[in-house]
């Protein structure tokens, strides 16, 4: 469904609130585009003071995870939140701050790969002016946000030359202004929201899960928990045309927090 047609979660407060009913909330969060806005360079993407009292006081109320295609670490530094669920790389890479890391099936042998693939992309574009490689402990991103045309082409070309080289073994998951490989797996965003429901005993009928996400790798989530959780769109704004397989929408990186607010109460 295009966003735009999408009921807003804070305008159709009423219609947000019957979907809730009495359940307690678990909430899933994408960082980027959700908890701090996009910006240019992805190493400036903090969250704000006001963001991260809210995402803190909600925490008190109900669990509270953050799904990030981050390397998890990062996401951890950025935050400035040590006490929250954290999965990192599209969910290959989970962290609880009681159990420490959470082993799943999908969590090694793919170290090798993602070691070789990096570094043919920080030899074949990683000098190119405004092309920023970032290597994660389950796959490796190539941002061209700010990369000139002619760059952007060769970042393509070598991505396509890789993914051409190992069929089986990587995929590619683009996102807003960037190319991510990761091994080719049946693992993702939604699979770790999946597992986490059940690693957390999240799963009971006085439970009602909370997606919010922004990208495409979000609607892996959107799509694999449909009738599962409530999956609430963010940038509608920016994009009514966007389809997504979200429930609700907010605009933007400020009614999260509002929204997050009320969840809160």
């Amino acid at each position: 469904m295009p966003a735009a047609e999408l009921p807003h979660a804070l305008r159709d407060r009423e219609r947000f609130l019957a979907a809730l009913g009495v359940r307690r909330p678990a909430v899933f969060l994408d960082y980027d585009g959700v908890l701090t806005p996009i910006v240019e360079r992805p190493e400036d993407a903090r969250m704000s003071e006001p963001m991260r009292q809210t995402v803190r006081e909600l925490a008190e109320r109900c669990p509270v995870c953050v799904v990030s295609g981050r390397d998890r670490a990062v996401v951890q530094e950025l935050m400035g939140l040590d006490d929250l669920v954290v999965a990192g790389s599209h969910g290959f890479d989970i962290w609880h701050p009681e159990r420490g890391t959470l082993a799943h099936d999908a969590a090694s042998g793919y170290e090798d790969l993602i070691t070789g693939v990096t570094e043919r992309l920080c030899v074949g574009v990683g000098q190119l002016e405004g092309v920023q490689v970032e290597p994660k402990r389950a796959s490796v991103a190539v941002h061209y946000r700010r990369a000139a045309a002619v760059a952007r082409e060769r970042v393509g070309k070598l991505v396509e030359r890789l993914l051409a080289e190992r069929p089986d073994e990587l995929k590619l998951t683009p996102g807003k202004m960037v190319y991510e490989l990761q091994p080719k797996l049946d693992w993702h965003k939604g699979a770790a929201v999946r597992y986490l429901l059940d690693v957390l005993e999240l799963t009971g009928e006085d439970v009602v899960p909370l997606y919010l996400g922004d990208d495409v790798t979000d609607e892996d989530a959107f799509r694999a928990l449909r009738g599962v959780v409530i999956g609430v769109y963010v940038g509608r704004a920016e994009e009514l045309d966007r389809e997504t397989a979200a429930d609700f929408a907010v605009d933007d990186v400020d009614q999260v927090r509002q929204l997050l607010d009320t969840l809160g109460r």
